[in-house]
């Protein structure tokens, strides 16, 4: 049955982008946008707008494709030389597939002088390892971190917790009062992989990434499998069943009231209020564990607005991923979409947003999705399938470990075995 579905998925966006390559072509001063966010049309519309506005001889047409098989829709096209003249791109090891192939025009700072709008570690998601050169125009970053219903806890009498200990005493008493404390499962792997970032964060530290970057340690390390093993102390404060529970079904449970908090991205902030316009949420930094000690998020960078390299109509389209770059479009960016542009200078009028920013001062990175997606298997799966399988009971936090660095040790010679 789950083949048939996934078939039936794969099928119906391959159909929808073979009916994307017998379209008739773009008119004269028309350039199309390729992303994988249908969600977002209202909002890209109204961006493109302003473009247009300021640029009354270019028009942009959005063109949305299933999120599960983009990229092998947008490399096939491209690979074909056609696709979108604009392409919302993945980053780190999303983008290097693509840009290492040559199917994207390389941003030279002479001719996108917007690149110095943003930080240096945005550009560095959007850049090709080989030759270094960015590929793309970042367009938000995102925290992971925890969402907490406000109502539930005041009804409760409890506070958000700021430490790992409060944060087992605050779930015991949400659960004595008949409240699920925790809304996530483990049945959405990607989500496995989020949760594990949040709560481990704060328990490694910046040192164990500088160590893991410069080879002086792997996830063997007792700090890694340490920290994994506390996420078995939650596994009684998620849904029952949590083995079962889905990225959905967790959504839902948080939005309705009936789970307390809700670990995710910042990134769903804007699909929240859209679920629940009356939900009085707010989004806090995983416990500390110990009191006094710092309270990471994990951050990193969603994608990007990058260029066909083989687009009839470059020079319109190097005009909007410019605009792109702006302080301009980055405010509207924020407003419409309630993400975090990295443009320099966005005023972000939403509070939440706001203090989202604020907790990006105390960050680490997302270690798998920036450091191990760009060879196979990734870190991402491997933590995703080992994570999944611990919380189930049936491998234990060494073992994810052990599993993790053999899986990167095929191409990485700082993992393998003296």
């Amino acid at each position: 049955m789950k083949q048939s579905i996934l078939r039936g998925t794969l099928l119906s966006s391959l159909a929808l982008f073979g009916a994307a390559m017998a379209a008739a072509p773009a008119r004269a001063g028309e350039i199309t946008f390729w992303t994988w966010r249908q969600e977002d049309r209202a909002a890209y519309t109204e961006l493109f707008n302003a473009f247009t506005k300021a640029n009354p001889d270019i028009h942009v047409k959005f063109e949305s494709f299933a999120p599960e098989n983009y990229n092998t829709i947008m490399s096939t096209a491209l690979a074909g030389g056609r696709g979108g003249d604009v392409l919302q791109s993945r980053a780190y090891g999303g983008l290097e597939q693509v840009a290492k192939a040559g199917y994207l025009l390389p941003l030279d700072p002479a001719t996108v002088p917007e690149l110095a709008n943003f930080p240096a570690e945005a550009l560095s998601a959007e850049t090709l390892r080989a030759d270094k050169k960015v590929y793309a125009i970042p367009f938000a970053s995102q925290t992971l971190g925890i969402f907490v219903n406000n109502d539930v806890f005041a009804k409760a009498g409890v506070k958000p917790p700021e430490t790992w200990d409060q944060l087992i005493a605050v779930s015991k008493t949400l659960k004595e009062k008949g409240i699920t404390p925790i809304a996530n499962g483990t049945a959405t792997a990607w989500m496995d992989e989020v949760f594990a970032g949040i709560f481990t964060n704060p328990m490694l530290g910046p040192d164990f990434v500088a160590d893991i970057l410069a080879g002086k340690a792997t996830f063997e390390d007792k700090r890694y499998t340490a920290a994994l093993a506390k996420l078995l102390e939650l596994r009684d404060y998620m849904p029952q069943g949590q083995t079962g529970i889905d990225y959905p079904t967790a959504q839902q449970l948080f939005l309705s009231g009936r789970a307390a908090m809700f670990a995710g991205g910042s990134f769903e902030i804007s699909n929240f209020r859209k679920q629940n316009p009356k939900i009085n949420m707010d989004f806090i930094a995983p416990p500390a564990p110990t009191e006094g000690a710092p309270r990471y998020v994990a951050k990193f960078y969603d994608g990007g607005y990058a260029v066909n390299a083989k687009s009839p109509n470059q020079a319109d389209a190097v005009k909007l991923v410019r605009y792109m770059g702006t302080k301009e479009y980055g405010d509207k960016f924020a407003a419409l979409l309630g993400n975090i542009s990295p443009i320099k200078g966005v005023v972000l009028e939403d509070p939440l947003l706001a203090k989202v920013a604020k907790l990006n001062e105390v960050s680490m990175p997302y270690i798998m999705a920036v450091y191990f997606r760009y060879e196979t298997p990734t870190g991402s799966e491997l933590i995703q399938n080992g994570v999944q399988k611990m919380m189930g009971g049936t491998v234990s936090p060494e073992q994810v470990g052990i599993d993790v660095t053999q899986g990167i040790s095929r191409y990485n010679a700082a993992f393998q075995k003296k």
